[in-house]
């Protein structure tokens, strides 16, 4: 039977799920095949949902000593308990970037949902739940690399999004995999997308499948579905070379029929498309993106900043253009410093030579701040505005009566984007023809220095925002005052701009 779209009660199930899992069976991913964008090229899009603050990094390639190492893991205080191993470290590894964050139980920090590199090839870590049965045979303590490693490790050593899945596939064979239930990472580049997905059981089991020109897909959860039993003999998915064979040996597959990947391995309670989600279910998603066929840039920034997706569970908004023959400090994407409904989505290129310290790493929702003085080297930059807190302040402001006040903020945030939309076109036409006239450090000192600019422009807008938002509730309506005992929330409803938390409800948008 179809559900109603965007009816409460799979929103109050969805509620329910969520507030039984762990706080990183989150974020969204989105992709969208070049023969469905208006310039013909891989679009990506998505959001990280974490309880902890985040901040962009800009790595810089980097050459390693063939005693190098890179540690990866989970150490004993994770859900499922594991330990650190150190694994050889890349003889090369690539410029990217990324949003980071801190927080997770286990998981030694910075972590990162994934990001873009040099060669274009963009990475996002979406959360997908396995069955319970995988869960419960994962091995303890668990070795190899986790979600965030896996990222990290693809943005610093592949040049395509096929390399991307082997090396997950290789580094699952060779050191394992550690694993706070399944998780599954999109990985895209000019060309094509592939869904992976790495599951728990400590069985070495992973699968993948590849996202052409003309497909739409959706992650939250991540998910695959039909699968082919020869997959080693088709181009368009990967596994492990037990994927099949183990599904057999536990009775969850009988060896005949069609082999679906969500059914055998996933979440029981659930389904693929239509499960597990907030106020829109992945389906609804994707058919929204395909009704705005051929999609810009602008559309995928309004489709990840919808108020059904975009609350105060998300941490930032990335969309990204993968674009052929793009040079390496060419490679842009846009990034709103917190939740988009509420922030502006920035343009920065991997010429940027430094993010600014707004954006750089705070204290504001960081792990071990409240128990914690601070490291003096970060003095200054602690000093300075944080753009997570700043945007913050704005959504929960604008969000106090997203009635009022929904529509004007997000109308100034569109304009403020449309202000970059209208530059690109010289400021990446500069940096180009700089390049090609072998003056790329002059290049990279403008996209540096245009990057800073609307960075600093963009604090400006979020200071003009708070003050209108706090005087507007203070002068018609005196700012409510919380009426609990204590600011943290332990699993229900979280800020969000929907009118009494009801998607259906009409909005009034003055």
């Amino acid at each position: 039977m179809m559900r109603k779209r965007y009816s409460l009660k799979p929103v109050m199930l969805a509620v329910l799920l969520l507030a039984l899992s762990p706080p990183v069976w989150a974020s969204y991913a989105y992709y969208v095949g070049k023969n469905l964008t208006d310039e013909g090229a891989v679009m990506i899009g998505g959001t990280g949902e974490e309880v902890s603050s985040h901040w962009l990094e800009i790595m810089p390639a980097e050459d390693h000593s063939a005693e190098d190492t890179v540690g990866v893991g989970v150490t004993a205080d994770a859900g499922i308990p594991g330990e650190l191993i150190d694994i050889p470290q890349a003889e090369h590894t690539f410029r990217y970037l990324s949003m980071s964050y801190s927080d997770f139980e286990g998981f030694p920090e910075p972590l990162t949902n994934g990001g873009i590199n040099e060669h274009g090839v963009a990475v996002r870590d979406v959360w997908a739940t396995n069955r319970q049965e995988l869960i419960d045979m994962t091995e303890t303590p668990q070795q190899g690399p986790q979600y965030s490693d896996l990222a990290r490790l693809v943005l610093e050593r592949v040049t395509t999004a096929r390399e991307g899945v082997e090396l997950i596939g290789e580094l699952i064979d060779q050191y394992g995999y550690s694993t706070y239930g399944g998780n599954t990472h999109l990985i895209a580049d000019e060309n094509e997308g592939w869904v992976v997905w790495e599951f728990a059981g400590s069985q070495g089991l992973w699968a993948a499948e590849r996202l052409g020109p003309d497909d739409i897909r959706v992650l939250y959860p991540g998910y695959i579905e039909d699968f082919p039993t020869n997959f080693e003999d088709d181009p368009d998915y990967m596994g492990a070379e037990n994927l099949i064979s183990f599904a057999e040996e536990q009775g969850w597959y009988e060896g005949e029929g069609d082999f679906n990947v969500f059914d055998v391995y996933g979440r029981q309670d659930t389904q693929a498309r239509t499960g597990g989600y907030k106020y829109m279910s992945q389906a609804d998603v994707e058919e929204a993106l395909r009704d705005l066929v051929p999609i810009s840039e602008r559309e995928m920034m309004n489709q990840v900043r919808d108020y059904r997706i975009a609350d105060d569970e998300a941490g930032y908004g990335q969309v990204a253009t993968l674009k052929a023959d793009t040079d390496a400090d060419m490679q842009r994407i846009w990034v709103a410093p917190t939740s988009s409904v509420a922030a502006p989505f920035i343009p920065w290129w991997l010429g940027v030579q430094e993010v600014p310290m707004e954006y750089g790493q705070h204290r504001y929702l960081s792990k071990g701040a409240a128990s914690t003085f601070l490291n003096p080297d970060f003095q200054v930059q602690e000093a300075s505005d944080f753009a997570g807190r700043r945007f913050k302040q704005v959504m929960y402001l604008m969000c106090e009566q997203p009635e009022r006040f929904h529509g004007s903020v997000t109308e100034l945030l569109e304009g403020f984007e449309q202000d970059s939309f209208d530059d690109l076109n010289w400021v990446e036409t500069s940096a180009q023809t700089l390049i090609d006239q072998g003056k790329r450090d002059e290049a990279r000192q403008l996209l540096t220095f245009y990057s800073q600019e609307r960075a600093e422009d963009a604090l400006a807008l979020g200071d003009t925002l708070v003050d209108w938002l706090n005087a507007s509730l203070e002068l018609r309506d005196q700012r409510r005052r919380p009426q609990g005992v204590l600011p943290n929330d332990q699993g229900g409803e979280t800020v969000n701009c929907l009118v009494d938390a009801d998607p259906d409800k009409p909005r009034n948008a003055q």
